[in-house]
């Protein structure tokens, strides 16, 4: 499949919802302009809230390969970019001494020849594909250092990379670029401004129902309902971690398996363990709290 970029906003918003994402029109817009204009996005909000989903439904509507960096404290250039293949240079240099091969600068030109180098996420997004350029997620950038996000930076600019014993690799078309961040420490301002941002807020109720309707069709109707309306009642306390939708459907599917078809005392604190993930906010929660806000709940209203 090669399917081509939207053209509008409503062809951007309907190509993610054939991936089964339920996206606003600012969402919609957004993403329109990044593929329109060739420019990365960077997606900011909490964790959960379906940022990396973006680049996944975008890659599969699109027909594209999805290359993944995943990001974390002392990520280098040897695992985001390239790195030499050491073991079997080694085997080519005793080969070629073996054989009596005794011109240095044509031994060293040989063993860092291509079929030795191997790709990383960002060399892999700048090769060509009969499909199109890939969808290059740069998930989690927060989690990196910063050296790694000033490197970053020049990848951005130009879409190339300089390998020393090689040259300069540039991509023919740039990939579609989505970078995510659970913002547990601030992007320089020189990085965002290579990019388009976007807040991935909390949706609304409405919106979270029309979710939980898609993504966990077997729930109850009045089950479905119920679970946002808490959800969204949660997200108001004071909670160390709020839920995110990957959670509300967690708790959905969950209490789906136990039968369960409407909400009552005894299913929520049985069950907060696959809402919440921290047992203070767990223990707050439990008992007269939940019973507080399962008495206070009133039916979403969907769009």
């Amino acid at each position: 499949m090669n399917t081509s970029l939207p053209a509008s906003i409503d062809e951007t918003v309907e190509l993610l919802s054939r991936g089964s994402y339920i996206a606003d029109r600012s969402l919609g817009t957004i993403v329109y302009l990044a593929l329109s204009m060739q420019r990365p996005l960077f997606l900011e909000g909490e964790a959960g809230v379906g940022k990396t989903e973006i680049a996944k439904v975008l890659a599969s509507a699109l027909g594209r390969k999805l290359i993944r960096l995943q990001c974390y404290e002392g990520l280098d250039t040897a695992a985001a970019v390239y790195e030499w293949n050491y073991q079997a240079q080694m085997i080519e240099i005793r080969l070629a001494e073996a054989q009596g091969v005794e011109d240095r600068n044509a031994l060293a030109k040989d063993v860092f020849d291509d079929r030795f180098l191997i790709r990383r996420p960002l060399l892999q997004a700048l090769e060509p594909d009969e499909n199109g350029p890939p969808v290059l997620l740069i998930d989690e950038l927060d989690r990196t250092d910063e050296p790694f996000e000033a490197y970053l930076l020049e990848v951005l600019s130009d879409y190339q990379i300089t390998i020393p014993e090689i040259g300069t690799i540039e991509a023919k078309e740039p990939p579609i670029v989505i970078i995510t961040s659970n913002r547990t420490r601030e992007i320089h301002d020189a990085l965002k401004r290579r990019c388009l941002y976007h807040w991935v807020d909390y949706p609304d109720a409405a919106r979270e129902l029309e979710i939980v309707r898609l993504k966990a069709p077997h729930a109850a109707a009045d089950l479905a309902n119920q679970v946002v309306a808490f959800v969204q009642a949660l997200r108001e306390r004071d909670l160390y971690k709020q839920p995110g939708i990957a959670e509300t459907l967690d708790w959905a599917t969950a209490l789906t398996q136990l039968n369960a078809v409407s909400l009552d005392e005894s299913s929520i604190n049985d069950t907060l363990g696959t809402l919440l993930k921290y047992q203070d906010d767990i223990a707050k929660v439990r008992g007269s709290e939940a019973a507080e806000i399962l008495a206070s709940l009133k039916p979403v209203a969907a769009d």
